[in-house]
């Protein structure tokens, strides 16, 4: 999820997961090697206190490139490195990676031995049922077992296949139907493999369905339009302790914290706001929040204040930009 998952969001997560895997958005292998040694890239890969555990998600095609990146991924701390074969845009397709690599388990493979040769953390595949016209169920059974040839244990499948051409990428997340019964196969005649569902799953309720079938669930859009349905997650799914409940007021205050720490460390409070639209989603004042919200982002005063909406005058003094 390019430019949605990153650390700013990753963090709103955290406000109410401890233990939920989260995964970063997909970065590009040369991103990461033009700019080795610099400020960037410590913004970009770096993680704080309480990012663990978190999945850095390649993209690429050169198993040697992979490679490096991958142990760059390592010594930021991240727990798995994920490769990303399921990607359908433009630019991935031009480039000749994402689900373009279906089409070549073998170079995948190549690029999964590099990896995993490179770094002592779990090496996982993200994938699509299929594309275009390769999407039987053999075809991805076979693409599976190329993988695993060379190392890997765990998929995430995303249950559609993707169309190259035709569709652009938010139609290829919801126009190709989704074939959940073919993950389940793929898991039952592969119970030594760790198989993780994605794909049209909009709730824990849903989640916990899957795992009738699955290992795990990843959930993409639906998390980053309500990261607040994560917050019983840890004692739902993970027999641990949730974090503490949060009013609004506290929510905000959390909020604000983090977003002045973030202004001075030179950071766009737009970079960090952008991921707080989802917040409140279903409760009383959701509607004016997202107002308030989009005001800030667009550097507009809002019509009404924290105060109007919620009881409270968090950050008046400090000049906050909530």
């Amino acid at each position: 999820m390019m430019a949605y998952t990153d650390r700013h969001f990753r963090r709103l997560v955290r406000f109410y997961s401890r233990r939920t895997l989260l995964y970063t958005e997909m970065v590009v292998t040369g991103t990461i090697l033009n700019h080795k040694g610099e400020t960037y890239l410590d913004d970009l890969l770096g993680l704080d206190e309480l990012a663990n555990p978190v999945a850095a998600q390649l993209g690429g095609d050169d198993p040697a490139e992979l490679a490096e990146c991958a142990q760059i991924c390592e010594q930021y701390g991240y727990d798995e490195i994920n490769l990303n074969v399921g990607c359908p845009s433009p630019r991935v397709q031009k480039g000749q990676f994402g689900v373009c690599l279906m089409g070549n388990p073998k170079r995948v493979a190549n690029a999964i031995r590099a990896m995993s040769a490179a770094v002592r953390i779990p090496v996982t595949v993200k994938h699509r049922i299929g594309f275009d016209d390769q999407d039987s169920y053999v075809f991805m059974a076979d693409f599976v077992k190329a993988c695993e040839d060379a190392g890997a244990q765990t998929f995430i499948v995303h249950a559609r296949k993707a169309w190259l051409k035709g569709l652009n990428p938010a139609q290829n997340r919801s126009v190709p139907p989704l074939r959940y019964e073919e993950v389940y196969r793929l898991k039952h005649e592969n119970p030594h493999l760790e198989v993780i569902i994605n794909g049209g799953i909009e709730s824990l309720d849903q989640a916990e369905a899957q795992l009738a079938h699955v290992d795990g669930v990843m959930i993409g859009r639906a998390a980053y339009h309500n990261p607040e349905m994560f917050g019983n997650a840890d004692s739902r799914f993970f027999n641990a302790a949730d974090p503490e409940p949060m009013t609004e007021m506290e929510t905000l205050a959390r909020v604000d914290n983090y977003l002045t720490d973030q202004v001075e460390k030179g950071v766009r409070p737009s970079a960090v706001l952008k991921h707080c639209l989802g917040l409140f989603k279903g409760r009383k004042g959701s509607r004016l929040w997202r107002q308030h919200i989009s005001a800030k982002i667009q550097g507009i005063e809002p019509e009404r204040s924290l105060a109007e909406i919620y009881g409270t005058s968090i950050g008046a003094e400090s000049g906050s930009y909530l």
